[in-house]
């Protein structure tokens, strides 16, 4: 499983509007991106965010779906209007579970 995170900070004058719009249409690639089998969005709640406001997880079956979500047109779409809005931080990894031997 490969693993995508997002840590969004809103830029002064972002609305409302635009918060909501963001995170309905992270979520509408659910279903419609080969290789993505979850989504979840939502509020930064941590006292520790040092100034993030929004955040999800995506999880795709392996990298080269990653890869090839990064190049999907319905992504290119939403990263078009969205990245204007956002100062973001990204952390993408191939996950190791815990059911899995620790290698090393």
């Amino acid at each position: 499983m490969f693993i995508h995170t997002f840590a969004l900070r809103w830029v002064a004058g972002t609305t409302e509007e635009q918060k909501q719009r963001a995170k309905r249409e992270i979520l509408a690639l659910q279903g419609k991106i080969a290789g993505l089998l979850a989504t979840h969005v939502g509020e930064n709640l941590s006292p520790r965010a040092k100034g993030t406001n929004f955040g999800g997880v995506m999880m795709f079956t392996d990298r080269a779906a990653f890869e090839r979500y990064f190049s999907h047109p319905l992504h290119d779409a939403l990263m078009t209007w969205l990245m204007p809005l956002v100062d973001p931080t990204e952390l993408d990894m191939e996950a190791t579970t815990s059911t899995e031997e620790f290698k090393g």
